[in-house]
């Protein structure tokens, strides 16, 4: 098992006086095909949605930070962080198992940075969501009550604060289809931890102050189904987020039913996206492999990490988004982020960035694009879709 971490801050410690600049790092990663205008309207606000049943009301945008202690160093996970929350941005998403890869020697290096910088920042403005992973006695990771402790307990020492707003576990103790792999596998049923259990010890520890509100990642139709009526029937705490995989490359695993599941009127369950640039695939910068940007990315510098983009139909899929982006005046960056800021079921989006330049233009894209994307470019969008469905099944 592993779970994830949000920390989340509130909207008055962003304003007045609070602001804080830093100089921009190298240029930024990401390349285009060619030069290209992006259709620019008016600047709008960040906009903030209750996540769920929780009482958390979270950015939309949230910060990824598994680089923290791989690509960046703890003085750039500072500055990335500070002008995240400078500009509104008041999610933030880390796992015990962080940065990635994982190794033994850095795992859990990404929490002790954010730890440090959080001891600046006043506690009671600021919300944590995390997931748990590494174990000093166990041979085989498991989602139960033991792990689920020892996970927290850790990470609140690393991170320096008393308690975490949002735990979720980072993947289902059972078997699930993950990472390019869509079709579930009937022979790989095994044994798993009761849902149950996983429940009681949230609440335990939700009892103890130490949690706030719980959720879960990775996650299926049936795993929230399960959840949500197990807490229902024993009267124990609920689940409010999911955060899975969703972008332009990856759609069909959460809009064929968990929309349906995750819906205000059903269960209730707040999005939580990751990698809605794929990894930043949808950038562009992969398509051009002997590019500085491609060379630097961490899909070539980490051999075999998220193949699914790599080692599929990603590639050309991507490359008919681009030539539509530019068909509309948009950057690859405002389509596909764009694209996952307007759907009316995502609660936040998740994206990374190793530089300042590259989280400014992710930020710029959330802020500046037209809001909600044009019908045209979404009817566009639906054409690809029809083609390509998604490509990052392996």
């Amino acid at each position: 098992m592993a779970s994830s971490t949000v920390l989340i801050m509130s909207p008055a410690f962003l304003c007045g006086n609070n602001i804080r600049r830093f100089p921009s790092h190298a240029p930024n990663a990401r390349t285009r095909l060619r030069p290209i205008t992006a259709k620019i309207a008016e600047k709008t606000a960040l906009q903030y949605r209750k996540l769920g049943d929780s009482g958390l009301q979270i950015s939309e945008i949230t910060i990824g930070t598994m680089t923290f202690g791989q690509q960046n160093t703890e003085k750039e996970a500072h500055e990335i962080l500070s002008y995240s929350f400078d500009h509104g941005i008041n999610i933030l998403d880390t796992s015990e198992v962080y940065p990635v890869p994982v190794s033994k020697e850095t795992q859990g290096r990404t929490d002790l940075y954010i730890g440090s910088w959080l001891k600046s920042q006043p506690r009671d403005k600021w919300l944590s969501e995390r997931s748990s992973y590494i174990r000093d006695n166990a041979k085989v990771l498991r989602v139960d009550a033991a792990n689920i402790r020892e996970s927290v307990e850790k990470s609140l020492q690393r991170l320096s604060t008393d308690y975490i707003d949002l735990l979720q576990i980072h993947w289902p103790d059972r078997y699930v289809p993950l990472f390019g792999e869509f079709f579930y596998d009937y022979s790989k049923w095994r044994p798993s931890v009761p849902f149950l259990e996983h429940l009681r010890a949230f609440q335990e520890l939700i009892n103890e102050g130490k949690v706030r509100y719980i959720g879960v990642s990775n996650e299926t139709s049936y795993g929230v189904m399960e959840f949500v009526h197990a807490a229902k029937i024993e009267g124990l705490p609920k689940i409010v987020s999911i955060q899975n995989n969703y972008s332009l490359l990856v759609r069909c695993r959460f809009e064929a039913d968990l929309v349906e599941v995750c819906h205000p009127k059903n269960c209730n369950i707040g999005l939580l996206a990751y990698s809605p640039l794929a990894g930043g695939a949808l950038s562009g910068k992969y398509l051009d492999l002997d590019s500085e940007a491609a060379r630097k990315g961490r899909l070539n510098l980490f051999p075999g990490y998220m193949a699914r983009y790599k080692d599929s139909h990603s590639r050309e899929a991507t490359v008919k988004y681009i030539e539509m982006a530019r068909k509309h005046g948009l950057t690859p960056v405002q389509l596909a982020l764009g694209f996952t800021r307007d759907r009316p079921f995502m609660t936040s989006s998740i994206i990374g960035a190793t530089s300042l330049d590259q989280l400014k233009e992710d930020i710029d894209a959330f802020l500046t694009t037209e809001r909600p994307l044009p019908p045209e470019v979404i009817a566009d969008i639906e054409t690809i879709f029809k083609r390509y469905k998604d490509p990052a099944i392996l």
